[in-house]
């Protein structure tokens, strides 16, 4: 029979460690004091990924300055090869939020590294007398220093996935806009009728929003990319060699393929959190101006019979258990409800960042977990609105053209020929009439239908230009 457990021991004493663990007894008592969420390290890829480049880049420099034993190394740096490419991921099992400012998240990732580097000597779990999880893998290092430079270049690999799905998006409603273009309707302010423009132009504008939070999510992943690697409990750099710290940032740099910077001031480094405020108001911003297009789409697409009714988004699911032949706009619904999330997230995050106190912010688990939250859903997000809802919106091109018709707002067009006043009456009699300004203006006699056509037609009512007179 196999042992079940094996012992470990710690500052509290000890504890039956799972023998076919590769934690150990940190991690342990992580899962004691944690239970919060349900949700584990490792359900966060890169967030795991980053930590073993990082547990690599430090057992490279540590050994090319002399500190670690090369066949300690080498174990470490292959135990690490193997987290960074998917393995043992299910072995990082505390929960994303805890105390300790991430230390049950570095001795986690110290436990699994040293666990999987003594199997590769052909010792056993536990051994720690061969490898150990502090003295060995986390040499040089500290939570202070090891879990902010994870996280940040975590999130460096998180972020590319987010623009990419925004670009598809973007491009789903820059397509629309082409296929809408010579679609004419009436624009609103306040939710009145206003003045003529085209669906494409409505639609052009999403694509243009989309593009400009691309350009501000790209501007803030340079201040991501610096890094406090090196400075080890406050920013001091104790208990490291002089030539660590750059040496290990240029490893990581070389074994992430990620531009880092070193910060030119480590204590104020590790102990300031405004460039994760800074993302998250970017990801606020994605999510804020996402929001406001689905708000757009669910009007356009109201109704269908006593509601704006101008598109047609596609039906993903039936809209009711009890009214027939309903069908709501789920996939903007969807997408408005993950930007509530992102806001809240952005608050979680100012309040945690706002809290650090003296040389650390003992709040970094709960700044990870609102980040990839948001990063996670926000490109989820975009996908789905793409996918199931903007590449098979529909123009209801017979009623915006009616509406257009028939729009007190074209007397507005009439305003430089006309004069307000007159403008302002035809416009009155119209609704009043319910009947179309062009045919008010020709029984008025107050301009022939040549001329009226020209200033009513739909290249001059949606573009700058005065016709002349």
């Amino acid at each position: 029979m196999t042992k079940s457990s094996r012992p470990e021991h710690d500052l509290l004493g000890d504890a039956e460690v799972p023998a076919d663990a590769y934690w150990g007894i940190h991690t342990l008592r992580a899962i004691e004091n944690y239970p919060i969420t349900g949700m584990v390290i490792g359900d966060y890829a890169e967030l795991i990924k980053a930590l073993a480049y990082v547990k690599e880049a430090a057992a490279k420099a540590n050994l090319e300055l002399g500190h670690l034993d090369p066949k300690k190394a080498e174990a470490i740096i292959a135990a690490c090869h193997e987290i960074e490419s998917g393995e043992l991921h299910d072995q990082f099992v505390v929960d994303v939020i805890q105390g300790g400012a991430g230390t049950s998240t570095n001795m986690n990732a110290n436990e699994v590294i040293a666990n999987r580097a003594l199997e590769i000597l052909g010792y056993e779990k536990g051994d720690y007398s061969k490898l150990h999880p502090i003295n060995d893998v986390n040499m040089s290092q500290s939570t202070n220093d090891v879990y902010p430079t994870s996280l940040r270049l975590a999130t460096c690999f998180a972020i590319p996935t987010l623009l990419k799905a925004m670009a598809s998006l973007r491009e789903a409603f820059a397509d629309k806009a082409e296929e809408f273009k010579d679609v004419l309707k009436i624009g609103r302010t306040q939710l009145q009728d206003a003045v003529p423009m085209t669906l494409g132009q409505e639609f052009s504008t999403y694509a243009v929003m989309i593009k400009e939070d691309e350009d501000r999510l790209s501007e803030a992943i340079s201040l991501i990319a610096e890094i406090n690697l090196g400075a080890t409990a406050i920013g001091t750099g104790i208990n490291t060699d002089v030539r660590y710290s750059k040496c290990a940032i240029e490893y990581l740099q070389k074994i992430s393929g990620v531009d880092l910077i070193a910060s030119p001031n480590l204590i104020e480094a590790t102990q300031d959190c405004g460039a994760f405020v800074q993302l998250s108001g970017v990801l606020k911003r994605i999510a804020v101006k996402l929001s406001k297009i689905c708000n757009d789409l669910r009007l356009l697409s109201s109704g269908p019979q006593a509601g704006l009714n101008e598109i047609r988004l596609p039906a993903r699911a039936a809209g009711s258990s009890i009214m027939p032949g309903k069908v709501n706009p789920v996939i903007p619904e969807v997408v408005n409800q993950i930007a509530f999330e992102v806001i809240g997230n952005d608050v979680t995050i100012t309040m945690a960042a706002e809290g650090g106190q003296l040389q650390l912010n003992a709040f970094e688990p709960i700044i990870a977990h609102s980040l990839f939250k948001s990063i996670q859903h926000l490109t989820a997000g975009c996908d789905t609105l793409k996918n199931h809802c903007v590449v098979g919106i529909t123009a209801n091109r017979e009623v915006l053209a009616e509406r257009v018709r028939t729009s007190a707002g074209l007397a507005t067009a009439l305003n430089p020929y006309l004069g307000y006043e007159n403008a302002t009456m035809i416009a009155k009699r119209a609704l009043q009439e319910n009947c179309s300004v062009a045919d008010l203006v020709l029984e008025l006699g107050l301009m022939d239908k040549e001329t009226l056509d020209k200033i009513l037609s739909p290249a001059v009512l949606t573009t700058p230009g005065i016709q002349s007179k």
